[in-house]
């Protein structure tokens, strides 16, 4: 066997560049190219900057039904999963937020009314993580855009 030939190649571990090969894959595809434990192996990437993260991604999924409610869970339910430390929780909580606030503008200034659907996303997104039942006011105009909540 040469030295840096083809058998070289061989001998590397498949998860070599498995990160790099991953976001390559969510750039050229989108979401729809990525399975859910993909996508929150690369959110895990941010906290754990060395190290296999699709053990966790899976067990994170699989405590939580899903990756929506694993991204609304507490931060004291997250750190209870083994390999999730306080750092790691409080990423997962940033990206809940900012699709909290995506969803917040996709619907405020917006006629609500017209679509329950997107009442009840917006609802489930802004109150899917509160450990007390709140109870909210939604304040419409008189063409349903919703001013204030």
């Amino acid at each position: 066997m040469t030295e840096g030939g083809a058998g070289a190649a061989a001998l590397k571990p498949h998860w070599i560049g498995h990160r790099e090969r991953l976001r390559r894959r969510f750039l050229q595809a989108g979401i729809e190219g990525v399975a859910d434990y993909e996508l929150l192996e690369m959110i895990l990437y941010r906290a754990k900057a060395r190290g296999d993260v699709k053990p966790l991604a899976k067990a994170i999924l699989k405590k939580f039904g899903g990756f929506a409610p694993a991204l609304a869970a507490p931060i004291e339910r997250l750190v209870e999963i083994d390999g999730v430390g306080e750092a790691t929780a409080i990423e997962m909580k940033i990206i809940h937020a900012a699709a909290v606030k995506l969803a917040q503008a996709r619907v405020l200034g917006r006629p609500v009314i017209a679509s329950w659907e997107e009442l009840l996303a917006y609802c489930r997104s802004a109150m899917a993580d509160q450990k007390i039942e709140e109870f909210r006011i939604l304040f419409l105009d008189k063409k349903n855009i919703l001013i204030a909540d």
